[in-house]
């Protein structure tokens, strides 16, 4: 790879970006609306956006922690998490959008207050990852971008800044490499990127475009060939 690495202020810009591609693409939205399917299989468009509402939400429980040393989880309990969107998405369309936008809002603000020392604070992550607090832009940005896409409302991975993409690419490959999984070398010549994930068996080539590529990677619906025409092997889930 010869793209220049995320930065924390890279993040930060991410995150508002993907922010507003959402709240742009929810603007307007009645219930008929936010029903409509999305990119992620039984998920409807109110599914997403209670998700990110209460992401932005329990990542300002992680703000929160690195604020005060009070260890604050991003969820009480997995069960919670998934209740807490089945509420989200039962909300009126207004009341829907209004929860999206001021937690979107609030993380901002509350990240916008915290000091060089309290960004290098450790918090732990739902997944039970142990990071500084500087982290935490890049795990928003991460939400709120994909899931722009993930919506179904025409925007696309090409429609991202393109270091967010690469910088996505970085992360999921890197993730995949330390799983089990099929030998796959990704090309996007444009870019002048490449990724190697060293799984079981002899290795097979891909080349695609950056936006393909990061669908691919991050289990979206696309269409890529190996080298000798041959589907691209099917990858496990991401997350």
């Amino acid at each position: 790879m010869t793209h220049r690495p995320r930065t924390f202020d890279d993040a930060r810009r991410w995150a508002l970006i993907g922010a507003e591609l959402i709240s742009d693409a929810v603007a307007g939205l009645d219930d008929a609306g936010y029903a409509a399917p999305t990119a992620l299989p039984g998920w409807t468009r109110a599914h997403v956006a209670a998700h990110v509402a209460a992401n932005a939400e329990a990542l300002s429980n992680l703000v929160h922690w690195a604020a005060t040393g009070e260890p604050t989880p991003m969820y009480a309990s997995p069960e919670e998490r998934a209740a807490g969107i089945e509420r989200g998405r039962a909300l009126p369309a207004a009341e829907l959008t209004a929860w999206l936008r001021r937690s979107a809002d609030s993380l901002e603000a509350r990240m916008d207050r915290l000091t060089d020392a309290q960004w290098r604070h450790e918090v732990v992550t739902a997944q039970g990852r142990t990071v500084p607090a500087a982290e935490l832009p890049w795990m928003r940005s991460r939400e709120v971008c994909v899931h722009a896409v993930d919506l179904a409302t025409g925007v696309s991975f090409a429609d991202l800044p393109a270091g967010f993409v690469a910088a996505l690419c970085d992360d999921v490959a890197a993730k995949r490499a330390a799983a089990p999984g099929p030998a796959v070398t990704l090309r996007a010549p444009a870019a002048d990127a490449a990724w190697e994930l060293p799984g079981d068996g002899e290795s097979v080539e891909i080349t695609a475009g950056l936006p393909d590529i990061t669908a691919y990677l991050t289990g979206r619906d696309v269409t890529l060939r190996t080298a000798d025409g041959s589907p691209a092997p099917a990858l496990a889930a991401w997350l």
